[in-house]
């Protein structure tokens, strides 16, 4: 009997039991054991980068579209204004002769340049559209946001124009009303336009990319 309590153990005995060798490795979760804490932390890890670096980027996005929206809500509004109160009227004079609001119908580009091109001005103001929201997906440069919000909102104000006004579709004449003296009619949209090129150059001056980084060549 002692014999066979010495190889079977019983359950009250203490030290009994299965011996290091014939212990359950298993986990409480029944997996084999082996600590996955660290495949985790670092699936974890990864994941938060992925998203820490997604958020500057949602919100560069973000600055881009309200500008965008600011101009070209601004644009819209003053050429519905400029239509209603100020088409086939007086001009009206701001800073005596030096500055005048006068409605003019520009079938060319910004500052009544190349009137015969009204079409293929159309095209590259959707080619340019096209073109920011490309840049948009890897947009992490505040300065590079506003830059582009105000091409993208300038070229939509006068796309909207080509699009819907007389004299036909892709054709429209783009209303302007910015008069300075001894200079082209202009409207918000092509100031806008102008503004926004002008903060590219200089971002390329100083070596600031869109996504954020600065090279010196």
């Amino acid at each position: 009997m002692a014999e066979a309590e010495r190889i079977i153990g019983t359950p009250d005995t203490p030290g009994a039991g299965p011996g290091p060798e014939q212990r359950d490795v298993r986990g409480t979760d029944g997996t084999d054991g082996m600590d996955d804490t660290d495949g985790a932390g670092r699936a974890d890890t990864a994941a938060d980068a992925g998203a820490s670096a997604a958020r500057p980027r949602r919100r560069r996005v973000a600055v881009l579209f309200a500008v965008a929206a600011f101009a070209y809500a601004l644009d819209l509004v003053s050429k519905l204004l400029v239509v209603a109160k100020l088409e086939h009227h007086r001009p009206i004079e701001i800073v005596g002769d030096w500055l005048k609001f006068e409605a003019i119908r520009n079938a060319g580009a910004a500052f009544g340049f190349g009137e015969a091109f009204t079409v293929i001005f159309t095209v590259i103001a959707a080619a340019v559209i096209v073109v920011i929201a490309r840049l948009a997906r890897k947009l992490y440069s505040l300065p590079w946001a506003i830059a582009l919000g105000l091409l993208l909102g300038g070229a939509l104000g006068n796309l909207t124009d080509r699009i819907f006004r007389s004299p036909g579709v892709f054709e429209g004449a783009v209303v302007d009303f910015i008069a300075p003296k001894h200079f082209a009619v202009f409207n918000l949209a092509d100031s806008a336009i102008v503004g926004g090129g002008i903060l590219i150059v200089l971002l390329s001056f100083r070596g600031l990319d869109p996504d954020g980084t600065v090279h010196k060549d």
